[in-house]
């Protein structure tokens, strides 16, 4: 997001998500004017963690396509997926 103000339409704009911008729209539409500021100061946080997330992402992918690692520290979590679906096996279900 450029240093303008947040809007209504900026944050439902930012949400990228059918769903999550209708749940917006809704609580912000049925909010009472005391709300107002309260809920959109909570979408307003959810749009920025959003946008910040999906420019990590399209870094990562960048970096990805390069054939380089992604920057920062990331976990492998084959093991522990292994040993969870074995744990799952062994009780009998699937």
């Amino acid at each position: 997001m450029s240093s303008e103000p947040w809007t209504i339409e900026s944050i439902r704009d930012a949400l990228a998500d059918p769903d999550l911008a209708q749940r917006f729209l809704s609580e912000i539409n049925k909010a009472s004017a005391h709300q107002l500021l309260t809920v959109f100061a909570k979408w307003e946080r959810i749009a920025k963690d959003t946008l910040a997330a999906l420019e990590q992402a399209d870094e990562v992918i960048a970096h990805e396509s390069r054939g380089e690692e992604p920057p920062g520290r990331w976990i492998d979590g084959s093991e522990r997926l292994r040993q969870i679906t074995s744990r799952i096996h062994a009780q009998g279900a699937a």
